[in-house]
């Protein structure tokens, strides 16, 4: 009788044992299951294989200051690693290719009239003062279809960029908030525009590192 009882008692240590390991191992599913909620693989990846490009171009094309915008770059690729990670981001993001044509020209100025022509008498109200360019000026639309992404360099709102020349002024739009932002190029990188920080945070929306709705514009 004592033996049956014993062996009762510990029956009922092990399958209670058994039950606790079950709900803990539950509750560890769930928290692991919800540990990359809302993050997007396809915005992460984006903003990795930009910056991969950057520094492959660096590397390429190295001078004096590459090293210093290397080491940037690869801080924020530390940062977006670790967000990869917690999301369960397996792709494997690599460099694009270096671009073979020539950066895009601008578009071609109208031709002159002949030298021998009617000039149109001289206007005699001058011009309306324009706003700034980030109160509604509008230019050319260029990169249409391009996603903008930040570049990880601090500093005043600017951007880099591998088809305009430093000294551009670009305005950047989010489609998604309709928040815009005009900055000036401050030298190259691996895509069309890339914000440095603080210009990127002017127009992002929270959490996210891409823009996918983009309108990016030349105002000078």
């Amino acid at each position: 009788m004592y033996r049956r009882n014993r062996l009762s008692r510990t029956g009922r240590k092990v399958l209670i044992g058994v039950a606790a390991a079950a709900l803990a191992g539950g509750a560890f599913a769930v928290s692991t299951g919800m540990s990359s909620a809302g993050e997007s693989c396809a915005g992460l990846d984006t903003a990795l294989q930009n910056n991969l490009t950057f520094i492959a171009g660096q590397k390429a094309n190295p001078d004096a200051l590459s090293d210093a915008r290397i080491a940037n770059r690869q801080a924020v690729i530390d940062l977006i690693n670790q967000r990869r990670a917690t999301a369960g981001c397996t792709g494997n993001v690599q460099a694009q290719p270096p671009a073979n044509q020539a950066p895009a020209k601008p578009p071609a100025k109208a031709t002159k009239p002949p030298a021998n022509a009617t000039k149109p008498p001289a206007a005699t109200t001058p011009p309306a003062a324009q706003p700034p360019a980030d109160q509604g000026a509008t230019g050319e639309v260029v990169c249409k279809g391009s996603q903008v992404t930040l570049s990880g360099e601090a500093g005043a709102p600017a951007a880099t960029s591998n088809v305009f020349p430093a000294g551009t002024t670009l305005k950047v739009t989010n489609l998604d908030n309709n928040k815009s932002t005009t900055v000036k190029v401050s030298g190259p990188s691996g895509s069309c525009i890339l914000l440095n920080n603080s210009a990127f945070e002017l127009v992002r929306e929270p959490g996210k590192f891409l823009i996918r709705r983009a309108v990016i514009e030349r105002v000078g």
